[in-house]
């Protein structure tokens, strides 16, 4: 099993234990925030099993129906993501405008308390591995899935600050009031999300920096009359594609030219991981 599924079955594990202690403790003490925070969670754990498939599906080969790879599915996976924290913040939106008009009796607040203190800590050390796992493998999917805990992180202690003020002034409209900073900060993690992930279906070039050094690369192997022209790049999952046109010197022989391209490919497979890099050679 490679790193990439393994991390992804740690986040499913991880939110499937955290859903059950905040609809268990919501249910308990009569707290919007804190099943607010549940719904949350159950959209993370949507979120890591599409994670997890979808990691699965795009470290498989290149095949006769899918010849550029199946790196996109990561992209997908982001989309679909992104989705579904959207649906949720405006649930939880929904909820919490019920109870401000009519605001509800919360008890127990120190069981709530516990619980999202412990659940941002448990998410502080997913989500940090998931990031370091989605660094190491340029894996959108994963990079989306700890994007989520992170958010989760935030959101939980902002639950647990509205217990506490509530358990210090008594006013129990603290409760829907951090429900909707919760979503609130959900639907801007969902926009950035959706961004991310919906780029590269669009086959938009690589960012600026990276086209930068990769033209970088090139202009060192053009000496003398060489050139080349028509660069394109773009994304699908961790896998970056390049291509442009090279304008050798018509002497030059087959073998030569060959070596050239090698050499170049070489280069740019030494600065980006997981490339693919097409060059149409041209008389000038």
């Amino acid at each position: 099993m490679n790193k990439k599924v393994r991390v992804a079955r740690l986040s499913i594990l991880s939110n499937s234990i955290l859903i059950i202690l905040k609809v268990i403790v919501g249910m308990f003490s009569g707290s919007v925030s804190i099943l607010s925070e549940a719904i949350h969670s159950f959209m993370d754990l949507l979120a890591s099993i599409v994670a997890f498939f979808s990691v699965r599906i795009s470290d498989t080969p290149a095949d006769e129906r899918h010849p550029y790879g199946h790196g996109k599915y990561e992209n997908i996976s982001g989309v679909i993501e992104a989705l579904l924290i959207f649906v949720a913040a405006f649930w939880i939106i929904y909820e919490a405008v019920k109870k401000i008009v009519v605001p509800p009796k919360v008890e127990h607040i120190g069981y709530g308390f516990a619980v999202m203190v412990v659940s941002a800590i448990v998410n502080i050390f997913i989500s940090r591995r998931l990031y370091q796992v989605a660094r190491e493998t340029d894996s959108v999917a994963l990079e989306a899935d700890a994007l989520h805990l992170k958010t989760d992180v935030y959101t939980s202690f902002g639950v647990a600050t509205g217990l506490l003020l509530m358990w210090i002034s008594g006013m129990h409209l603290f409760d829907p009031i951090i429900a909707i900073f919760v979503a609130l900060l959900i639907l801007k993690e969902s926009y950035s999300l959706f961004l991310k992930a919906y780029a590269p279906l669009l086959d938009l070039a690589l960012p600026a920096a990276d086209v930068t050094l990769i033209t970088t690369i090139i202009g060192r192997h053009c000496t003398g009359e060489m050139s080349f022209h028509d660069l394109r790049t773009r994304k699908a999952g961790n896998y970056r594609y390049i291509d442009f046109h090279l304008n050798l010197d018509p002497d030059k022989t087959v073998r030569e030219a060959h070596k050239i391209c090698d050499q170049i490919e070489e280069d740019l497979k030494k600065a980006f991981d997981h490339t693919e890099v097409t060059i149409h050679v041209e008389n000038f």
